[in-house]
């Protein structure tokens, strides 16, 4: 698997915040060195850079690089996932 993405926007997802930060992490470590994840998360629970960014750096600090792609139309925001180590 080389770069790709995970939908994080499914109703699922939309009720339970928790889960949402837990596959998001586990789409990390699925990712290999070298590559990318694009996560598609929901607006429901807020802006992301309030509870999964700083989730995602506590639990991978510097082996990750973080960027905000894009706020899509219906409300979503992307961010693109590197994993450095």
């Amino acid at each position: 698997m080389g770069n790709w993405s995970i939908n994080l926007e499914t109703e699922e997802y939309e009720q339970d915040r928790e889960l949402l930060v837990c596959d998001a992490k586990q789409a990390i470590l699925d990712t290999p060195p070298g590559f990318y994840v694009n996560l598609a998360v929901a607006p429901t629970h807020g802006n992301p850079d309030s509870y999964l960014v700083p989730a995602l750096k506590e639990n991978f600090g510097s082996t990750i690089g973080i960027r905000f792609v894009d706020q899509c139309g219906c409300g979503g925001y992307v961010y693109k996932v590197t994993r450095l180590k």
